[in-house]
């Protein structure tokens, strides 16, 4: 279905740079991030669950590496997956210097609690010797001792002014292929910090609420957060950062873009939430085709509405609709057309058969060209 102008969100063009093989920036689509939480030195494990976030639709994975082994282990698991991998570093250069020449893509470094100059100029070096990007990483709990000092907390200005020195420090040493964040665990936090930097520069913006929290409050945060930044235009690359399964963190995330008509993946179910007159049991019906239709990446527009108030207008917006009927009857539509009846006890095989065979003939058209 097309998207009507007034859907339509102006992005700020940012310098692209590359993490991998993932343009992020510019005119590229915005990446879905996510982070490992397994021990990285458990290769095995840690390359498993970078395959379910892969599959999930994460464009983007961080690994976290606290030591030697975890460091050198990326070379082992970079061999094996098809995401570009961001090294996540704290403190201690050498672990930049091993990432590095280990196969990741990126550096996530906050260059001010690096060390002395000199040891910044080697992570700097093994950067550009290695083909990786730099994301700078300021986050409200971490800020330097003299900013928090001048500034008595956090505060939009503390951050943005941690991330100005820190792009300062890269670009001294000649380094442009960079992307920054400015996190908070406060959602208000975050937003004017990621406002006053929009202002600032025009390097990509990596989005985040940090340390949001478990599965519902963490998603709302996020939403809230990351959907306002991204509907003023803001932002090029997001994580959702939850106390769960980074799988979900994937899931949200590519959610909060679809609903911003910012990415186009997948099964977009429009579903009601039932009452007296449904003619049918919406809720675990949407989620038996939720959990069936999950191996579906065409973008491809659903509506399971349990009654003809709602259904028949929705269904007319949507490549598939059922509306609930009596007596076991509910009306099927195709792109928006009355087709047939169907009882409840076909309705997940049929709507299911349906989706693929739609997914195969978008398919089909798309080769042809």
């Amino acid at each position: 279905m097309s998207i009507r102008p007034f859907r339509d969100i102006k992005r700020k063009k940012t310098k692209e740079i590359s993490v991998g093989n993932v343009k992020v920036g510019g005119d590229n689509p915005i990446s879905v991030q996510s982070m490992t939480n397994t021990k990285t030195t458990d290769i095995k494990s840690t390359i498993n669950q970078i395959n379910k976030i892969e599959n999930e639709g994460a464009d983007i994975v961080r690994v976290s590496c606290p030591d030697e082994a975890s460091s050198f282990a990326l070379r082992e698991i970079t061999k094996n997956i098809n995401l570009p991998v961001v090294a996540d570093i704290h403190f201690h250069y050498k672990r930049a210097l091993e990432a590095a020449e280990n196969g990741a893509s990126c550096l996530r470094i906050n260059p001010g609690n690096i060390g002395d100059k000199a040891k910044v100029k080697e992570v700097i070096n093994a950067a550009k010797n290695n083909n990786c990007s730099i994301r700078i990483g300021v986050n409200a709990g971490s800020l330097e001792k003299d900013i928090l000092e001048k500034y008595r907390e956090p505060c939009p200005e503390a951050l943005v002014e941690s991330a100005m020195r820190n792009i300062q420090i890269l670009e001294d040493h000649n380094f442009f292929n960079l992307k920054v964040s400015v996190k908070s665990s406060d959602v208000f936090l975050s937003l004017w910090a990621y406002r006053q930097l929009s202002k600032k520069i025009n390097y990509p913006l990596h989005l985040g609420i940090t340390e949001a929290g478990s599965l519902i409050p963490g998603s709302i945060k996020s939403s809230i957060g990351l959907g306002t930044l991204l509907l003023e235009g803001i932002g090029d690359t997001i994580r959702v950062s939850l106390s769960d399964d980074p799988v979900k963190e994937v899931k949200i995330g590519n959610e909060i873009l679809k609903s911003l008509n910012l990415k186009q993946r997948g099964v977009k179910i429009i579903s009601c939430p039932s009452c007296a007159r449904q003619g049918f049991d919406v809720i675990n019906t949407v989620k038996t085709l939720e959990d069936k239709l999950s191996h579906i990446k065409t973008p491809i527009t659903l509506s399971i509405i349990g009654c003809v108030v709602n259904g028949p207008g929705e269904a007319a917006s949507t490549d598939l609709g059922v509306t609930g009927g009596g007596n076991n009857n509910h009306m099927l539509y195709i792109n928006g057309n009355q087709m047939k009846k169907i009882s409840t006890q076909e309705m997940v095989d049929k709507v299911l058969a349906l989706i693929e065979k739609k997914e195969t003939e978008i398919k089909n058209k798309t080769s042809a060209k």
